[in-house]
């Protein structure tokens, strides 16, 4: 279930999981302004986690220790499945998984930064330099998520999450490093990872959309958490990739 799908209960967004429309939002129309989703309202819970997100990455930074990368994963995944499939809980899940991702993130970009000085500002600044130029695509019309780009970046989107669990499968029941190109510094391995760098982008685009239809159909204010929530899960998986990019680049 992606996290998109987990919306369904309340509607449809620009995402082809959900369709064209909000279907639901007339069971929300009644709802008073002050209980509804606002778009200054997403923007400001998406800032709230980004700085929860940062503050324990800064100590698992400063103090490296597996545990803490490896317990920051765990809840943090936990974190993410609890609010996918119950999206009411985002206002309290969503800070739980922002703090536990940011000592994920602190803990394996220690790693990186140990093979690779420097790569840290690179990774972080290519991330967000993404963010604002994908904003300001969507904003301007550059990029518009019509009905086959949504379902293009949703079927990469699926396909590389497979590719990545058969990976994961291989590695640990056949014992060896898994499917080659995916780690390999090569030509082969870079082109794959501008790839999934590139897919991992344009899903911000999807997020964009959700979260500005969500606001102007009224959705209920606890879904401000939810758009936050989307958007975090994002920008992770972006930081990953474009750290992993980075990483075979400067291996050779």
């Amino acid at each position: 279930m992606s996290k998109h799908q987990a919306l369904n209960t309340f509607g449809r967004s620009g995402n082809p999981v959900f369709g064209n429309k909000f279907d639901g939002d007339a069971q929300f129309r009644d709802l008073p302004a002050a209980q509804k989703m606002t778009l200054e309202g997403t923007v400001n819970k998406t800032g709230m986690l980004l700085v929860l997100c940062f503050a324990t990455a800064a100590i698992s930074w400063n103090i490296p220790n597996p545990v803490l990368m490896i317990a920051g994963m765990g809840v943090g995944f936990i974190a993410a499945l609890v609010t996918i499939f119950k999206p009411t809980m985002a206002p309290s899940t969503a800070p739980v998984y922002a703090l536990a991702q940011g000592l994920f993130l602190g803990g394996i970009t220690v790693i990186f930064e140990a093979q690779y000085p420097g790569i840290a500002v690179q990774a972080i600044g290519l991330t967000f330099g993404t963010l604002a130029s994908l904003l300001i695509c969507y904003k301007t019309g550059i990029i518009k998520p019509t009905e086959n780009f949504r379902l293009m970046i949703v079927s990469a989107t699926a396909g590389i999450g497979l590719l990545y669990m058969v990976n994961i499968i291989m590695t640990m029941f056949g014992g060896g490093s898994g499917i080659g190109f995916i780690h390999s510094n090569g030509l082969m391995g870079i082109g794959f990872s501008l790839f999934v760098v590139g897919i991992a982008a344009l899903n911000l685009v999807l997020d964009f959309d959700f979260i500005e239809q969500g606001s102007e159909n009224g959705l209920p204010k606890y879904m401000e958490w939810f758009g936050a929530f989307t958007l975090m899960v994002t920008l992770v998986w972006l930081y990953l990739e474009i750290l992993r990019l980075l990483a075979k680049l400067r291996s050779n």
